[in-house]
């Protein structure tokens, strides 16, 4: 389980990205801190993987938490998350190893896939040794090569591949929404726009399946023929 620790003045914000947090899987609200000193009584006392790290604060700001956390030496990551779009802030959170930046308002998808590359790096720097592909896509955050396609407005990149792969794990298997969206630790209702788009492009069957009792429900299955197209996606 991925500790999250909210850094976030305004009470309406930190409720929302409390909630968006809530809607993923594998991640823990550890705890909410309202100020620089707030944040580093969390830190000193808790054990935290992850920052959502706003800028704007009264007194010392985020990136003075940011430079802090650095100068103590403090093995965590940072996501900020700011109305501060200007480039000389951006500049300076990454060049502090801010792993990610959300600029305010953003969508949900924008910070679900946030959360999930984040995830996925860490599961992959788990191994001994990386290729050069993982190193590129999931701890670069970046791929050398870029799909032939361009995704419709709402499907990101990062988790159509998280998806894609849990689906081929399966090996042909039939599987649910609700099947998918939890080994890939999103929302159902993310996950059946996922499906949705992997439909029309052709590289998944629909079946709807009649059991004995209750409602019939809709089964997915790779279609081993067409699935060679979602290659110029992801």
């Amino acid at each position: 389980m991925i500790k999250i620790l909210i850094v976030e003045d305004d009470p309406m914000v930190a409720e929302i990205n409390k909630h968006y947090l809530e809607k993923l899987q594998g991640f823990e609200l550890t705890a909410v801190a309202r100020s620089f000193s707030e944040a580093l009584e969390v830190l000193e006392y808790d054990d935290i993987d992850l920052v959502l790290l706003d800028i704007f604060m009264p007194g010392k700001n985020g990136l003075d938490l940011l430079a802090q956390i650095r100068k103590m030496g403090i093995g965590i990551d940072i996501i900020v998350i700011s109305a501060a779009s200007d480039i000389p802030t951006v500049k300076k959170a990454l060049r502090f190893g801010a792993v990610d930046y959300l600029i305010k308002p953003f969508e949900f998808d924008r910070f679900e896939a946030a959360l999930l590359t984040y995830k996925e790096s860490l599961r992959i720097m788990d191994k001994k040794r990386l290729s050069q592909e993982e190193l590129d896509q999931h701890v670069l955050y970046k791929s050398p090569v870029q799909g032939a396609n361009e995704l419709p407005k709402g499907i990101s990149k990062i988790t159509l591949q998280s998806m894609w792969g849990k689906m081929e794990e399966l090996q042909g298997g039939l599987f649910t929404t609700e099947e998918i969206a939890q080994q890939a630790g999103i929302s159902r209702v993310s996950a059946r726009k996922y499906l949705q788009f992997l439909v029309d492009l052709g590289v998944l069957d629909m079946q709807l399946i009649y059991g004995s009792v209750g409602r019939p429900i809709y089964k997915y299955q790779v279609h081993e023929v067409k699935k060679e197209v979602i290659k110029d996606y992801i």
